[in-house]
């Protein structure tokens, strides 16, 4: 399976970010994905707790046709249930999930389908093991990993049949997170699975999109990380001048610089920027025809990095939920 260069994340129209927009407003957003030829939209069963398939599944038959011009992925393995984020990766409920998937969207087959998280009570053969069983059945084209280390998607591959292939490991890459830098950025290139960068404008904060955290609203989970809380912003603002000037000189907009910087880092590597407005949309995609001089891109690789951004990229409780490779001294569960 091919994938586009950059993808669509769809979560921020339904879930995270605080208030979500109206339904109306979602498929306006999404009217004009498909306006601007984007290539693959990105859901999942947790985000607000169903009701983002549910939206990507109106505006497929709002838009008829364009279901057979995109990637349409989804995810498992991690959802609401009571409110409550829950992880759990065995075969019964993923089976069970991938099934409320196809209902909410509308359709009889995704593309692509990511186990959301490992849940480390369920071998993770057992979890790649049933969705490659949803593959055979027709239920979804090619298996993803999200927030997985190297060593779990080699114990996956080890499973995985051909009939049935890991084609993406989704996990967060950005300049301000670099963990893709400790192993998977080279093992995705190398192994010809695409690496699909989830949060590619660090959640807002490349794009100029943050003035003042304290003003977050209720709900918007950028309140309960790090790098937004008081003991390290007030570091990582000090970079957002130096941020936006080195894009005034490269010509784009700073959202614009951090995507043409991680579409630098491998033809393997596909974005999926996520956001509620048109406007931001179209900057977004319009990146994939912005030209940066390698020695522009280097210096702001420089500026943006693990040793100048303040704070790890989540707090201990949600940190201890994932596998990736990690800059925090966090060593994934069974690589000691």
């Amino acid at each position: 399976m091919s994938l586009p260069r950059m993808g669509l994340g769809c979560m921020n129209l339904s879930h995270a970010y605080g208030v979500a927009p109206s339904p109306a407003e979602g498929l306006a957003l999404l009217r004009a994905a498909r306006d601007l030829g984007v290539g693959m939209l990105d859901t999942a069963t947790l985000y607000g707790g169903g009701r983002n398939e549910e939206l990507v599944g109106s505006a497929l038959r709002a838009m008829p046709g364009w279901r057979e011009e995109i990637v349409l992925a989804s995810k498992g393995g991690m959802a609401l249930e009571s409110g409550v984020k829950v992880i759990d990766g065995r075969p019964e409920t993923l089976r069970r999930q991938v099934d409320a998937s196809l209902s909410r969207l509308g359709v009889e087959h995704i593309d692509l389908y990511y186990l959301h998280r490992w849940d480390k009570r369920v071998p993770i053969a057992e979890s790649v093991g049933a969705l490659a069983d949803l593959v055979a059945a027709g239920k979804i084209g090619a298996i993803g990993l999200s927030e997985v280390s190297v060593a779990r998607l080699r114990e996956a591959l080890e499973v995985a049949p051909v009939a049935a292939p890991i084609v993406a490991v989704q996990n967060e890459y950005s300049l301000w997170s670099r963990n893709p830098e400790l192993g998977m950025l080279d093992a995705t290139a190398d192994l010809g699975i695409a690496l699909v960068a989830f949060s590619p404008v660090a959640r807002g904060f490349l794009a100029d999109g943050v003035t003042d955290p304290a003003s977050l609203v209720e709900g918007d989970i950028r309140r309960g990380m790090p790098r937004f809380q008081p003991a390290h912003w007030p570091a990582n603002a000090a970079l957002l001048p130096a941020w936006n000037a080195l894009a005034a000189e490269a010509g784009c907009t700073p959202a614009q610089l951090a995507l043409a910087w991680l579409l630098s880092r491998g033809d393997h590597v596909v974005p999926i920027p996520g956001t509620t407005s048109v406007a931001h949309l179209q900057e977004d995609v319009a990146a994939l025809d912005v030209a940066v001089p390698a020695e522009l891109l280097a210096r702001a690789g420089a500026l943006i990095d693990t040793a100048t951004v303040s704070g790890p990229r989540y707090a201990p409780g949600p940190a201890a939920e994932v596998d990736a490779e990690s800059f925090d001294g966090v060593v994934p569960e069974g690589d000691a």
